[in-house]
């Protein structure tokens, strides 16, 4: 059996207490949270900046999915130092191998080849993947 110091500064607190302590900093953390997002832009705001995904599909500007040049440019707006591009959307045939280009289609190739949703088939189709 352990000694306990009885009127020690160091007591542990009661574990109610300790609850309460811990639903009360929960709760805190939510509200600064909440007030965060409050700042972020709406979903009904935004929607306007990515290209819809079209049911017949296509190729290029066609096939939807992804964002539009409209959404890039307030994406840059609202993030400064942000690099983000468009869609290479040319096709393979027309751009020249090794140019910058061709590597982001390529790389943006690999990097969505398990994408299986409508969405992301939409936007490989854009990249002409």
């Amino acid at each position: 059996m352990a000694y306990i110091q009885h009127d020690s500064p160091f007591a542990k607190k009661k574990k109610s207490a300790a609850r309460t302590e811990r639903k009360e900093f929960r709760q805190e953390r939510r509200a600064n949270r909440k007030a965060e997002k409050g700042n972020a832009p709406s979903r009904k705001k935004s929607e306007k900046n990515y290209a819809e995904v079209k049911k017949g599909g296509g190729t290029g500007a066609a096939a939807g999915g992804g964002m539009t040049s409209k959404g890039v440019r307030k994406y840059r707006k609202d993030n400064p130092g942000s690099k983000l591009s468009t869609a290479v959307t040319t096709p393979p045939s027309e751009l020249k191998p090794g140019s910058k280009a061709a590597k982001r289609r390529k790389s943006f190739c690999a990097r969505s080849r398990s994408w299986k949703s409508e969405r992301g088939k939409a936007a490989r189709r854009k990249w002409n993947c």
